[in-house]
């Protein structure tokens, strides 16, 4: 049989984010909370389907970043499920009066926050990214049009089956979450130019997708981009300190997009501190400058195309700097604008840092690891945007709505 057509699914989820739109909170909540139940009494269901898509992926020669992407656990289906939850006792967005002022004529003019509509997601991968977006999307009053990779169909329609069947329970129609279940590139591009459907493109994925995404794509987009981030330890770090958030950025999960890809290294503290480093880096592959390696026998040679790269892997560029000024210019060149940290006890330095470096969330003092919807009390992000219109960083629930004017009067006419 063969799968629903775009412009189909594309016509139901229209149509269903105006009920959704209206639903109450007591509602999406319910929903939400169904939805993890479901995925737990669904758990070996999901994980039999995700085994399917795992073992076509190692035929076909994935990397080691490419399956622990896919790879489903029961721990990260517990993640899933409690995801969701957390979304659920969030405050829900809808409704929120931003801001509210009277006229002197006595309009009262408010602006208030409304949803989206229909959301799109487009994805590699990554099939827990399926219930988070789909939930972050239902608590913030939109319907959710799903794309993932063929990679991982099997996981998504299982999931996907669980989320449709909770909206069900809950008295909302089963096409306020609906995915494509056409994995061919053709059904792709048909989707991100379905003008009048999707109100937002959120792609989540490497750099071939956004590549097609900003050559193809005619409907509104913010973009999840790259995430080339960096730790700057400076003059004034505790080294001890640096040590350990370096070790946790680059090692903890090495294959998303807030590990640290590079690692800047003011020079006064270099000598004593890079060698340390590479120590407590066991397997990760350094390739650094000519200073760098001078510190580091054995490190590889770092081209631009290194400083640039956001590697995914167990892999990490490294730079000795003269001070402050060149770490922010390096990171200006090189970064992607999505996490930056600084290392130091230098208030001047961190404030400097903190106002200079154009990025989507800058790090004093801690790992870009915490550079997550769920650590910054968003519940699970959709995403982290790179770019500046419309959202910037983390996306949580705010991010997912836009604002409206409602203005109240009582009669009058303009002169």
């Amino acid at each position: 049989m063969a799968p629903t057509s775009v412009a189909e699914l594309g016509r139901r989820a229209k149509a269903a984010s105006r009920v959704l739109a209206t639903a109450s909170g007591a509602v999406k909540d319910t929903t939400l909370r169904l939805a993890a139940d479901l995925l737990e009494q669904h758990r070996s269901d999901i994980l039999a389907a995700n085994q399917s898509d795992v073992a076509e992926a190692e035929k076909a020669g994935a990397s080691p970043t490419e399956m622990d992407r896919l790879r489903l656990t029961e721990a990260r289906i517990t993640g899933m499920a409690e995801g969701l939850r957390q979304v659920a006792v969030l405050a829900d967005p809808v409704g929120e009066v931003v801001e509210g002022s009277v006229r002197p004529n006595g309009l009262r003019v408010e602006r208030v926050r409304v949803p989206l509509g229909v959301v799109g997601i487009i994805y590699e991968n990554r099939p827990n990214v399926t219930s988070d977006a789909a939930g972050l999307c239902l608590k913030a009053g939109n319907a959710t049009m799903l794309r993932g990779s063929s990679s991982a169909i099997r996981s998504n329609m299982a999931i996907v089956a669980c989320l449709r069947q909770a909206a069900l329970k809950a008295g909302l129609p089963e096409d306020v979450i609906v995915l494509v279940e056409d994995t061919r590139r053709e059904a792709a591009v048909e989707f991100m130019r379905l003008e009048g459907v999707i109100d937002c493109l959120i792609p989540r994925g490497g750099v071939s997708l956004l590549a097609t995404i900003r050559a193809e794509a005619t409907v509104p987009c913010v973009i999840d981009g790259d995430g080339n981030c960096h730790v700057y330890v400076d003059a004034g770090a505790d080294l001890e300190m640096a040590l350990s958030i370096v070790v946790n950025a680059k090692m903890q999960r090495p294959g998303v997009c807030n590990a640290a890809e590079s690692l800047l290294v003011h020079r006064e503290v270099a000598d004593t501190f890079l060698p340390r480093a590479a120590g407590a880096l066991e397997g990760v592959e350094l390739v650094g400058d000519e200073r760098a390696r001078a510190l580091v026998p054995g490190m590889g040679v770092a081209d631009d195309d290194d400083f640039a790269t956001e590697f995914l892997d167990l892999k990490l560029s490294v730079a000795v700097v003269d001070g402050l000024d060149q770490a922010i210019e390096h990171i200006a060149r090189f970064g992607s604008g999505h996490s930056e940290a600084i290392v130091t006890n230098d208030h001047r330095a961190a404030e400097r840092f903190c106002r200079q470096v154009d990025a989507g969330a800058v790090v004093v003092n801690a790992s870009t690891r915490f550079v997550d919807g769920s650590e910054l009390g968003l519940g699970a992000e959709i995403g982290i945007s790179t770019q500046k219109l419309h959202a910037r960083g983390p996306m949580g629930l705010r991010e997912l709505t836009c604002t409206k004017y409602v203005v109240h009067g009582d009669g009058q006419v303009r002169g």
